[in-house]
């Protein structure tokens, strides 16, 4: 039997009709306002109504189990759980099961690990694994990875190319959603390790100067970590620059946090402060995305046989 594969993402609504189901999830089985549920289907229809989140994460899968049939032919199975929607990550687990696979290694398209982000996922999938008599391996984070840092300057490059401004006046911003502050009394790495994948692209590329920012902030009472890429918006302007090139590291596809957040949002306050703004071209179902999955797929096959067998 092969190894089964359980690659996890957000999730999105499938339609206007699902939001208020989709919302509450989210909010932990807390409706939302009548006015938070308005404010979030403004923002759905602004980019057309739905995200293509769903279709880009079928095909990231498809890119990983391609790339998988070619390292390993036969040897796994990929399968699809989500954290917010259908399927969820414990009805596919009960699906990898009922299959009669026995192993499982599971992974979030989410390059960082935080507590409180991909933590969360990974937990889930443990829990539900081992009431199913399942052996399961993680794949926690593949931030610093040689491939997503090539991948991320190739596309910084194209965006530079589109903004038409040099670099003296050009800031490079690099932007993770944010997530609530309290992350950092848990000792939590999650800000170090953007930083590191910010690095890492700046240092292959030779940039100047580059920092890293949040979006996408929770609308809670609770404080979350900053700076919001609007203030560092804000910041750039009244500091001389012209232009900014926003490269999301902590997202891997098109969704409402990037073509919301960034291309409409963001993209308004860059323009009302004078500033061009571009944004890299989101991962999507880039093979060498697949590729690089899947070799840390077969790297955690090996680390959990040899766990299994000690």
């Amino acid at each position: 039997m092969s190894t089964a594969v359980l690659v996890m993402a957000y999730g999105t609504p499938t339609g206007p009709e699902n939001l208020l189901t989709f919302y509450t999830d989210v909010r932990r089985g807390r409706p939302p306002t009548p006015e938070q549920l308005a404010d979030l289907a403004r923002r759905y229809e602004a980019i057309g109504g739905i995200s293509p989140l769903s279709l880009r994460t079928q095909a990231q899968i498809a890119s990983i189990q391609g790339a998988l049939d070619g390292l390993a032919p036969g040897e796994f199975t990929t399968y699809y759980g989500t954290k917010h929607a259908d399927p969820k990550i414990e009805a596919t687990l009960a699906e990898i099961a009922a299959a009669g696979h026995t192993q499982v290694i599971a992974l979030v398209l989410a390059p960082h690990f935080s507590v409180l982000s991909v933590g969360e996922y990974l937990t889930r999938a443990k829990e539900s694994a081992k009431s199913l008599g399942l052996t399961i391996g993680v794949i926690e984070r593949w931030g610093e990875d040689p491939m997503l840092i090539a991948l991320l300057a190739e596309r910084l490059l194209e965006a530079q190319g589109a903004l038409g401004i040099e670099d003296p006046g050009v800031e490079y911003l690099f932007t993770a959603h944010s997530l609530p502050i309290r992350i950092l009394e848990m000792g939590d790495r999650y800000p170090e390790e953007l930083a590191a994948t910010a690095r890492l692209v700046a240092e292959r590329l030779a940039l100047p100067h580059h920092r890293t920012g949040w979006q996408s902030a929770g609308r809670t009472p609770e404080p979350w970590l900053g700076p919001d890429l609007l203030a560092v918006l804000d910041e750039l302007a009244a500091q001389g620059f012209r232009g900014v090139i926003v490269c999301p590291a902590g997202f891997t596809s098109d969704h409402l946090e990037v073509l919301y957040d960034i291309d409409i949002e963001a993209q308004q306050r860059a323009s009302s402060l004078g500033l061009v703004l571009a944004r890299t071209r989101s991962l999507n179902d880039d093979p060498a995305l697949g590729e690089l999955l899947a070799h840390r797929i077969l790297a955690a096959r090996v680390a959990l046989d040899d766990q299994t067998t000690r």
